[in-house]
């Protein structure tokens, strides 16, 4: 593992399960890590939680609701605020939703904060990137990519929706949006690599109302620790330092599914979630 004394380091969905893991471990090798969370309760006593297991005082809590792009426009404008360069960003908040729902701007749930809010937050915290001397950014997607289509007539699930579909169309956005994000920041010094964790046992899926698919598959999880291990993997060791555009299981690059890999998607996808969060005007869509 690299030294990472002095690094600055962000983590969304940091409260709990392979999160919580990893602003820990990072934490524990002299990384500034701060959490983001949606309970301002559970954040903070996360963080007294994670201060008190890592040995290190460096950790810092802002708190939001990234399903909310107005959310995720003031989390990027707090932390750039706060720090002055991002050496590790790691988009880990997800979730698994067994019923339509729709943000409060209108975006359906899980499309909201599985892929709109790391692409959005990921531009807004660009510049921190580009300036930071070997950046890198660690996008958590899945396994679940492999059985996912990107419905470019139906992105939003208006027409039919099924928990597991929106799901794994968002896992294969994360692969498709680390492939395009990587295109375009390589030359500029930041790597972006992507990551499947494992089946892990941290309460993922309650937000499907206790999806069965879970439960069953609950006797074969592993541990939120064993999960974070390709995370903290990606965030800080010198093996993957000019390794960009992978995608990682168990801390070794594997070839991810064949639509995962298309170059023209990436490109189409990238321009309407550009879009979708409202970045046309930047001329970076």
């Amino acid at each position: 593992m690299s030294n990472l004394h002095g690094k600055v380091v962000l983590v969304t969905g940091g409260t709990g399960g392979i999160g919580k893991v990893t602003a820990r471990e990072l934490a524990r090798q002299g990384a500034r890590v701060t959490i983001i969370g949606r309970d301002p309760h559970k954040t903070a006593t996360v963080l007294e939680e994670l201060r008190q297991s890592s040995g290190d005082g460096h950790l810092e809590g802002l708190v939001g609701d990234l399903s909310r792009m107005s959310e995720v426009r003031r989390m990027a404008e707090l932390f750039t605020q706060r720090h002055a360069r991002l050496d590790v960003l790691i988009n880990n908040a997800g979730a698994l939703f067994g019923q339509r729902e729709v943000s409060a701007e209108g975006h359906e749930m899980t499309w909201a904060l599985n892929h709109l809010a790391p692409f959005l937050l990921t531009h807004l915290l660009r510049d921190l990137l580009t300036s930071t001397p070997g950046a890198r950014v660690v996008n958590v997607s899945s396994e679940a990519h492999r059985l996912g289509r990107v419905r470019f007539d139906d992105l939003e699930g208006q027409r039919h929706y099924s928990a597991w579909r929106a799901y794994n169309q968002s896992k294969l956005a994360n692969l498709l949006f680390t492939r395009e994000l990587s295109r375009r920041l390589l030359p500029q010094g930041v790597t972006v690599n992507a990551l499947h964790p494992g089946l892990v046992n941290s309460g993922f899926g309650k937000g499907a109302g206790g999806d069965p698919l879970m439960r069953l598959l609950a006797p074969f999880s592993i541990t939120p620790e064993q999960g974070a291990l390709s995370s903290v993997y990606l965030a800080s060791s010198a093996d993957v330092a000019r390794v960009s555009g992978r995608y990682f299981v168990r801390e070794r690059p594997v070839r991810p599914a064949p639509q995962a890999q298309d170059d023209r998607a990436a490109r189409r996808l990238w321009q309407i979630s550009a879009r979708m969060v409202g970045l046309e005007a930047s001329g970076d869509a």
